[in-house]
């Protein structure tokens, strides 16, 4: 429920269903979403290629298959993309127009004035269409150019959170979560845990820009249906914790020679004490700019340290694909293989020699076997020391457009 409680046996009321068919557009949702990591690509893109960007918003909701026919009878004929379907391209030479829809907004980069003038003309005589002005608010994300590039934060957003959760005049604290501590089922019971889900549910729409809370975001996750005090204590530093850096977010700088996919990834052996399960975690850059991370409990205990990464691996190799898949789309051509990092020379050559798996890694063959091909025909992966490696972390490409002050009143420079 929006309010983060659970309704169970909750009852569905269906209007006209029966105008759906079978194999046509049974399955399709009413209302186009498209993935907050595409419009990060999109975005990093606008700013390396210099194209020009608008808003725009519509008065009716279109199922996607609809949206496909209405725009494929336009003079500029706008297709829609297979690796996102809320993303419509056109491409003509050097004429790109990028359209990304989200339920009734509507976000349009282009790199011709003239062409663009043509399109949405066809666009406003087929939908009750607004134009708002070049992007500036989207789905609470606040863009801003800056002198380098664009500037892409949550400030309403997350000072809506702190003041929901009563903490808008907390402490502040220098991180959100101690490294070392894992969270346990054991201790006293959450006296609200409506309020312990809300919150959850509330970070989850924040991390679109703060890959830093991604991790402490997902431990606190495991405990949605039985929080305890010591669970909530976490979520509160969280919160002091995106209330002292509330003004920072992500920003899209032009990509100096060429474009280029690099992914960082690593894996916390046996990190839950509860389920011994261990945990995933992957970046990925195009070229100068943060896309994708992840940070995701894995659905299997792993025997070993080198299992586990080699899962790692598999997840990281699974979005870089759909990565490389999204910018076929967009027509941009990568100059060289997708490069994968790993800290883990185990992982590395049972990837590269699965033939030479042992008796315990055999399984691992015939469930992740779609990958290794995919890795060392189409990618490039190499050994690194993460320790070493300071592009690996995050939180480089998170900055904050305004000093921030610290307890003493002092301000804090950021780079």
């Amino acid at each position: 429920m929006p309010n983060g409680s659970i309704e169970c046996l909750k009852a569905r009321l269906v209007t006209k269903g029966y105008t759906q068919i079978p194999g046509l557009d049974y399955t399709d949702t009413f209302s186009p979403l498209v993935k907050a990591t595409t419009v990060r690509v999109v975005l990093s893109l606008v700013v390396t290629n210099l194209m020009s960007r608008m808003h725009s918003s519509t008065k009716i909701s279109l199922k996607m298959f609809t949206w496909n026919i209405i725009l494929g009878t336009f003079t500029l004929v706008i297709r829609i993309t297979r690796a996102d379907t809320s993303l419509f391209v056109f491409h003509q030479y050097s004429d790109t127009i990028y359209m990304l829809l989200y339920v009734h907004n509507i976000i349009i980069t282009h790199n011709n004035s003239t062409l663009i003038t043509r399109f949405t003309h066809e666009l406003h005589s087929e939908f009750a269409t607004k134009y708002l002005g070049s992007l500036s608010y989207f789905l609470g994300l606040e863009a801003s150019p800056t002198t380098d590039g664009l500037f892409i934060g949550q400030l309403k957003y997350a000072r809506d959170i702190l003041t929901h959760a009563h903490l808008l005049d907390s402490k502040l604290v220098p991180t959100h979560m101690v490294i070392s501590q894992h969270l346990s089922a054991d201790g006293s019971l959450f006296s609200d845990p409506t309020l312990y889900r809300f919150l959850f549910g509330v970070f989850q729409y924040l991390t679109i820009t703060r890959p830093d809370i991604t991790h402490a975001i997902n431990s606190v996750s495991q405990y949605l249906h039985a929080p305890t005090d010591d669970h909530f204590l976490v979520v509160k530093c969280i919160l002091r914790y995106v209330k002292g850096i509330i003004h920072f977010g992500l920003i899209f700088r032009p990509s100096a020679t060429f474009v280029a996919l690099v992914a960082y990834f690593d894996a916390d052996w046996v990190g839950c004490s509860d389920t011994r399960l261990s945990t995933s975690g992957y970046t990925i850059y195009l070229g100068n700019n943060l896309i994708s991370w992840s940070a995701k409990k894995q659905p299997t205990v792993s025997r070993s340290s080198c299992e586990s990464e080699y899962r790692a691996l598999a997840h990281t190799t699974a979005d870089t694909i759909w990565l490389t898949h999204l910018l076929t789309d967009l027509h941009i051509p990568l100059p060289q293989p997708p490069l994968l990092l790993c800290d883990n020379k185990s992982a590395i050559f049972f990837s590269s020699n699965t033939t030479n798996f042992t008796h315990s890694m055999c399984h691992l063959t015939y469930k992740l076997r779609i990958f290794s091909p995919k890795v060392f025909h189409t990618f490039s992966l190499i050994f690194f020391q993460s320790k070493l490696h300071v592009c690996s972390n995050p939180n480089g490409s998170l900055q904050t457009r305004l000093p921030s002050v610290g307890t003493d009143g002092s301000q804090i420079r950021h780079r």
